[in-house]
């Protein structure tokens, strides 16, 4: 079975680009401790400092399902709306 890689790009709403960073950054210690998260790195823009980037891999589809059920990301999708413009999510397997 392939790693799963996920990059999410996340967009703030003007105005909340600390509270977005703040969010995100509170996403970073648990999901690291999750089963099956190889990797869950957070980045910032250099030239827009409201936009996010998650860069992600995971052991299997299943445990990144898992993570998206977890409590922190799900406490974090009901504060999303409020901070977020827009976002977007990729998931793939590398091949080659």
């Amino acid at each position: 079975m392939s790693t799963l890689t996920v990059v999410a790009r996340l967009k703030a709403k003007s105005g909340s680009e600390a509270g977005l960073e703040r969010e995100l950054r509170a996403l970073v210690a648990p999901t690291r401790a999750e089963k099956g998260c190889l990797n869950y790195d957070l980045h910032r823009s250099a030239q827009d400092p409201g936009l996010f980037v998650f860069h992600e891999n995971w052991e299997s589809r299943a445990l990144w399902d898992a993570h998206m059920n977890s409590a922190h990301i799900q406490a974090f999708s009901q504060k999303q709306g409020e901070l977020t413009e827009s976002w977007e999510l990729f998931d793939g397997e590398k091949i080659a």
